[in-house]
């Protein structure tokens, strides 16, 4: 009994890891022509429905005309969603390579 609740709830754990696993990518011009990359965080209030912060992803570019930006709930942004979820705050990470 115990070994199937362990079972049970490292299946439920490795199945949650890949929840977060969605990305956004959009290619800018040509696509980046390097690997300069810049990260920043998004907060999002009200399960994900009002935005807390504004992330300026072409100030984040400065001024380059081809970069790709992706967008994603990364592994760090599921683990503090779990702790700042209850009080509704959610996170993504927006990276921007040039």
């Amino acid at each position: 009994m115990f070994k199937r609740a362990v079972s049970a709830f490292l299946l439920f754990l490795f199945i949650l890891s890949l929840v977060g696993c969605a990305a956004h990518i959009h290619k800018v011009g040509d696509g980046p022509q390097g690997d300069e990359m810049i990260q920043k965080r998004q907060w999002y209030v009200l399960w994900g429905l009002v935005p807390i912060n504004d992330v300026d992803t072409a100030e984040m570019a400065k001024g380059v005309e081809d970069y790709k930006i992706r967008t994603e709930q990364s592994v760090l942004d599921v683990i503090i969603n779990c702790f700042t979820g209850v009080v509704t705050v959610h996170s993504r990470t927006v990276t921007v390579t040039k």
